[in-house]
């Protein structure tokens, strides 16, 4: 088999077992820990962001705040509606929203670089400090560009993936 069949193998096989209705354990767990993260890590910007603490300067202006928060709103809604059941519906706003909060918002911020991570911890307690005050601004400009790197291969992946579902489907529904 070709390399070009054996993705395109993958991407049919992937397809298939994507319009199940069952809902994986391995994908409901995914989902439970996106909303848990999601959650107290936007908690956590909230925080900065209403004691002051310098952790967003002053190019964190509302371009940003859409960007940022809308990409932790974005994963906790798609994870939320895949845990409700609605499979095909978490999947194509997982497809769009995807490449437009997750690569899109992360290379703006990647560029913009509104943070000054040395107040990154800040809003911890003394005790639980240690955790992320090791994240310097160069550390942080790193992870964001791999982050917008990995964003970036997975919308490329699941676009492609989407095209090859609805081939799926629509042979399915003749």
């Amino acid at each position: 088999m070709s390399k070009r069949e054996a993705v395109k193998s993958h991407f049919s096989k992937t397809a298939e077992k994507d319009l199940e209705d069952a809902l994986p354990n391995d994908e409901r767990g995914a989902s439970i820990a996106l909303i848990v993260f999601g959650v107290l890590i936007g908690l956590y910007f909230v925080v900065h962001q209403i004691w002051s603490t310098g952790f967003f300067t002053s190019t964190f202006g509302t371009i940003e705040m859409f960007l940022l928060y809308g990409s932790l709103i974005y994963w906790i809604v798609t994870s939320t509606v895949l845990l409700l059941g609605h499979k095909r519906l978490s999947r194509n706003i997982d497809y769009f929203g995807g490449l437009i909060f997750a690569t899109v918002g992360s290379a703006w911020l990647f560029v913009v670089f509104p943070f000054e991570f040395n107040y990154f911890a800040d809003v911890l307690p003394e005790i639980l400090r240690f955790i992320v005050q090791w994240i310097s601004n160069d550390i942080a400009r790193v992870l964001m560009g791999l982050g917008f790197i990995v964003h970036l291969v997975l919308a490329v992946y699941v676009s492609i993936l989407y095209v090859f579902v609805r081939k799926v489907r629509r042979r399915k529904s003749f």
